[in-house]
């Protein structure tokens, strides 16, 4: 098969699993680091036609990350287009063996396993999880709402987001209402945005930081199996700093 990935995520899985498959991928796909293949464009902004001139007989993408136009015009010049939906960690490995299994004809790998095995322990009851705010940027200050892949990620490992009942998914929440919440910790992944202990626990001198790798957070693919040790260790750095 020629397989074209639009989601960083899905790559690094095909990639894992048979890089031969690859033709094309976004600019935005940074793993595995040695990838060579053809650079269509952004998630947001692929190019359409070089994607349907390197003929593909799958495109993979999923509803979150790919604009719904894009897609469909893909389709309209007659490409395959799988789409995934993952806001949780059960959907992310059921939909990982979807893509791999039905969509790219292969064999479930071991890695998938593997990651299913490293998040079967049991999440905290909610009492017990750690109350935070979780940014994914500033300027303005963005967070984490209701319904994210994130946020189940999080909650598996006793960190309850509180605004996990926000009706937005992404809410703006101006500073002093993030500062005025009734949270015990404040969550900082290094992407979308690039928090590190030089910008974002600037902004929160009262709450202990936690500085997460985004990849381990927010990416569906092999680094699930490493994620809980990875994630663990960051928390608890938090905890204890």
């Amino acid at each position: 098969m020629r397989v074209i990935s639009l989601v960083p995520s899905l790559t690094e899985a095909i990639a894992a699993t048979a890089p031969d498959l690859l033709v094309g991928v976004t600019a935005w796909c940074s793993h595995p680091a040695d990838l060579d293949v053809e650079r269509i464009g952004g998630t947001k902004n692929p190019d359409v036609h070089r994607i349907v001139a390197l003929a593909p007989d799958l495109v993979v993408a999923n509803e979150e990350e790919n604009r719904r136009d894009d897609l469909d015009a893909l389709r309209e010049a007659g490409i395959s287009v799988l789409v995934t939906t993952i806001r949780t960690l059960d959907e992310a490995f059921s939909e990982l063996d979807r893509m791999l299994t039905a969509g790219c004809g292969l064999d479930r790998p071991a890695w998938l396993d593997q990651a299913e095995a490293a998040w079967s322990f049991p999440a905290p009851a909610i009492e017990e999880a750690v109350p935070a705010i979780i940014p994914i940027w500033r300027r303005p200050w963005m967070v984490l709402g209701r319904d994210t892949f994130a946020g189940d990620v999080l909650a598996r490992l006793g960190v309850r987001n509180i605004y996990a009942d926000h009706a937005e998914r992404y809410p703006k929440i101006p500073l002093p209402e993030l500062l005025a919440a009734s949270a015990e910790l404040v969550v900082l992944p290094d992407e979308p945005y690039a928090f590190d202990a030089s910008d974002g626990p600037d902004a929160f001198p009262d709450l202990p930081s936690a500085l997460l790798s985004g990849r381990h957070l927010t990416w569906y693919g092999p680094s699930l199996v490493e994620a809980p040790d990875v994630l663990r260790r960051q928390l608890d750095a938090a905890a204890h700093s």
